[in-house]
């Protein structure tokens, strides 16, 4: 019973080890609004500049989606840029998401900082709430190997008589297995007190021994060398003290 116990034990140890969990990690180093008319940018660069601000105009209208309490009901425009599209599991998802809002301490960039300060406390009231990301099939089979290992700790109680199904089919527990398990609790109890009890009795038995032991000493002493026969009785009789130690 006690290596069926072990191993279900063992087994209930290593369910977790057939857990599949899956993750994603976003880098993302989003590129800062320019305005054309202070870049003077023309042809492709101007193109490029127009790209990104209209990435993060989007972005921008997913934060506000997302952060606003009063738009929950509204839709959340990721299809509007391939960038929202990549970032839909960050913004709003299953995960944990941390901005970095880079500004200048210059005062001719003034409005930026200052739209880049909005932006980024948009982006604060967006609350994720993240969960494991588990398998389903691993998350079945640890289900499975729980309902194992519950039905063999049943079918073990019923092999050492905890559980009991009566005549009438009707499952229920052995009230003498939890006595059995009492009177064996209370066993054990009164071994260890008795053990304890018969250290103390022979700890006052070798101190006895040795005070008798001593009193004869002391009586030899007193008796001198001049009476022989008393001297030859207390030997004895310290003999004897020492073969009862």
């Amino acid at each position: 019973d006690n290596a069926t116990d072990n191993r279900i034990m063992s087994e209930s140890s290593e369910i977790n080890e057939f857990e599949t969990l899956t993750a994603k990690f976003h880098f993302v180093d989003l590129a800062g609004s320019e305005r054309l008319k202070r870049t003077g940018a023309t042809g492709e660069r101007a193109k490029e500049g127009i790209s990104i601000n209209c990435g993060l105009l989007a972005l921008g209208n997913v934060i506000s989606a997302l952060g606003d309490k009063s738009k929950k009901a509204t839709h959340v425009p990721y299809r509007d840029s391939k960038l929202t599209r990549l970032l839909q599991d960050s913004l709003g998802g299953n995960s944990q998401t941390l901005m970095i809002a880079c500004v200048s301490p210059s005062d001719r960039d003034f409005m930026e900082t200052l739209n880049t300060l909005k932006y980024a406390n948009r982006a604060r009231n967006i609350k994720n709430k993240v969960m494991v990301n588990q398998d389903r099939a691993s998350q079945q089979i640890n289900a499975l190997r729980s309902e194992i290992t519950r039905l063999q700790m049943e079918l073990m109680e019923y092999k050492t008589g905890k559980r009991i199904i009566d005549e009438e089919g009707v499952e229920s527990i052995n009230d003498m297995f939890h006595e059995n398990a009492m009177l064996q609790t209370e066993n054990n109890n009164l071994r260890v007190r008795i053990k304890a009890m018969q250290e103390t009795i022979d700890t006052l038995r070798a101190r006895i021994t040795q005070l008798m032991s001593d009193q004869a000493n002391q009586v030899l002493a007193r008796a001198g060398e001049g009476n022989e026969e008393i001297s030859n009785m207390i030997h004895n009789y310290i003999k004897e003290i020492e073969d009862l130690r």
